[in-house]
């Protein structure tokens, strides 16, 4: 069965209406200039094949408690739907979102039971991610690599335990501070700071 879906990362033609709130400014339509800039500088070429993942995932706007704390650990970041998303168009800044993409869809495998659905998606997850063929390869070291190619003969929901950890540890020690430092996160802070003091 066929699984593509119209991917939110489509360009779509102008309209004032779309299905999904822009998770960064929360505002009601997503028609705001920053969601178009976002949409033209997308590249297709980068497009994974696991087109389940959306663009941003849902979340409420967080509170300013909330954004602060993110600059406490990388944990709470990471546990954060909005501070994920948050964080992913900072690591697109950088060119690194495969970082983030690769441990959703690690996240997302981990909560399959279906035989069938895992081995699909854990092929998906190899194709786009783990192939040196791969325009979003991501940095794993010799080690890490010959594990999941012996776990791919009989792939299982944790076949990327290893990488995955990796992979968020990387995030966590070159991509964190300098998104703690970001006009991204400092803006952020700035508009959920004054629309509390303001309500």
């Amino acid at each position: 069965m066929s699984r593509h879906e119209t991917s939110p990362t489509t360009v779509q033609p102008a309209s004032n209406h779309r299905p999904n709130a822009c998770c960064f400014c929360w505002c009601c339509c997503c028609s705001c200039s920053w969601n178009e800039d976002r949409e033209r500088t997308w590249r297709p070429s980068r497009e994974t094949k696991l087109e389940t993942i959306p663009n941003c995932e849902a979340c409420t706007k967080p509170t300013p408690e909330e954004v602060r704390g993110w600059a406490q650990s990388f944990d709470k970041l990471m546990k954060s739907p909005a501070g994920r998303n948050v964080f992913r168009e900072f690591l697109r800044t950088e060119y690194s979102e495969e970082n983030m993409l690769f441990w959703l869809a690690c996240e997302e495998l981990k909560n399959e039971c279906n035989k069938h659905t895992i081995d699909e998606k854990a092929r998906m997850i190899y194709e786009d991610y783990i192939s040196i063929l791969s325009p979003k390869e991501v940095s794993l070291d010799s080690r890490v690599r010959e594990v999941i190619n012996r776990k791919m003969q009989d792939p299982s929901s944790h076949t990327f335990d290893d990488a995955q950890l990796q992979i968020y540890t990387l995030m966590h020690r070159d991509s964190y501070p300098r998104f703690l430092n970001s006009a991204i996160y400092k803006s952020l802070l700035q508009s959920v700071s004054r629309s509390s003091s303001e309500s």
